[in-house]
């Protein structure tokens, strides 16, 4: 799906570290670990975390791919060891240690009585169906990789397209819209909003405990989770992502993988516990009249156009306007300028201190699912996973009609695009 920039990540919840490969970024980008280490804090914070948040705090060590404070242009390595190792090394450890060939089995039997090997699956997780196509009877070997937790390696990959798109004034941001089915008033950004506007919602919702740019719908969503963490319950919600300062035209009709919002749609599918994703009006566009939801078209000189004062269809040059953005930025899967606009919908997260019912693998007998340590709620820290993996798909796009091997030569190319857009 992505075409210029490509990334891996490795490692288990309670293994040694996580860890990060990033293909694709130009030569002589400013990177440092403290930019890293900004998104990573920004993850671990929301009313509603669970203990391994009192456990890490996530510093990230850069590997390769950056000399001096300068990235190379080569693959950029990122590292981030968990400190809750320490309680799990001999459960989680890569190595298989016996003396003889003749004790190999005794010996294993006593590894596995220390392992805690678990074999009830637990609702709404990657557990029963992990199980059996990897054909394991302990479902650690599953839930250690399908966790949560993987997504730090994505926020320090998201984190490095942040600093990338930040050279040419693309900023990503979000809010927490609804938790447990209290909205805010903005549960869906209104189309009229200035980017003015839309900063400030911003601005609010990094002060909010659970992301959340109004104060009274603040209490009520506390005052939620507070009831279900009594009840051994967990809840979901809906985040909303911004993008602004885009240019016309990343993305492309010409193919299928080529579209952005398909881009963007898949890279926040891939964020656990996602279940729907919806670009500007997204649905409510079914229930509507075509003249009610097209953003038509105005043309004013770019002198006559005050900053700020409508969302300026191409603001790097052009003086055409919408003064609505039902579409969300997008035609035809590429960005039409407009600030663009994607909510994803977060399921409550299936590990309950209540447990639900479930089979042994082993047994086939029912049992109540097995407990491992988890949130409450976790909708205000995928909010800000959901601006990575948005900063990823972005950047992809970006260099794939951009690209060059150094900044300076991203940058020219840029420049150079952006006069054509003046000159439309």
């Amino acid at each position: 799906m992505f075409e210029k920039l490509r990334y891996l990540t490795a490692g288990e919840s309670h293994g040694q570290a996580l860890s990060c490969v990033i293909d694709g970024i130009p030569s002589n980008l400013f990177l440092s670990a403290a930019d890293i280490d900004k998104e990573l804090s920004r993850r671990q914070k929301g009313y509603g975390r669970g203990e391994r948040m009192k456990i890490e705090s996530d510093h990230v060590q850069i590997l390769s791919g950056v000399r001096r404070g300068k990235t190379l242009g080569s693959p950029i390595t990122l590292l981030i060891e968990n400190k809750d190792w320490a309680n799990w090394c001999d459960v989680m450890s890569a190595e298989l240690r016996v003396k003889s060939l003749e004790s190999k089995e005794s010996e294993l039997k006593t590894q596995n009585s220390k392992l805690k090997t678990i074999t009830r699956p637990r609702p709404g997780h990657a557990d029963l169906a992990g199980a059996i196509k990897y054909n394991t009877n302990d479902i650690r070997n599953i839930l250690e990789r399908s966790s949560a937790r993987e997504t730090a390696a994505r926020m320090a990959a998201g984190a490095t397209a942040k600093k990338f798109l930040s050279e040419f004034n693309i900023q990503i941001i979000s809010y927490v819209a609804e938790i447990g089915g209290i909205k805010t008033q903005n549960s869906k950004l209104k189309i009229q909003n200035s980017v003015k506007e839309i900063l400030s919602l911003f601005e609010k919702a990094e002060t909010s405990p659970v992301r959340c740019p109004d104060k009274d719908i603040e209490k009520r969503i506390i005052s939620k989770i507070d009831n279900a963490m009594k009840k051994g319950d967990t809840l979901g919600g809906v985040f909303e992502v911004v993008v602004l300062g885009i240019p016309v035209g990343l993305g492309s009709y010409s193919q299928w993988d080529k579209k952005l919002d398909a881009k963007l749609a898949y890279a926040l599918m891939s964020i656990q516990a996602i279940k729907g994703v919806e670009i500007g009006l997204g649905f409510e566009m079914s229930r509507r009249y075509g003249s009610e939801v097209m953003d038509e078209i105005f043309y004013k000189r770019r002198s006559a156009v005050r900053r700020g004062q409508v969302l300026n269809l191409t603001p790097h040059g052009s003086g055409f306007y919408r003064k609505t953005n039902n579409a969300g930025g997008f035609d035809g899967g590429m960005s039409n300028g407009m600030p663009i606009i994607v909510r994803s919908a977060m399921k409550p997260i299936p590990t309950l201190r209540t447990p639900l019912s479930s089979v042994d693998i082993i047994s086939k007998k029912p049992f109540k699912a097995a407990y491992e340590r988890s949130d409450v709620c976790a909708v205000p820290a995928a909010s800000v996973i959901g601006e990575a993996v948005t900063a990823l798909a972005i950047a992809d796009s970006f260099l794939s009609k951009f690209g060059g091997d150094s900044m300076e030569e991203v940058k020219r190319n840029y420049e150079g695009y952006l006069r054509q857009v003046r000159n439309f």
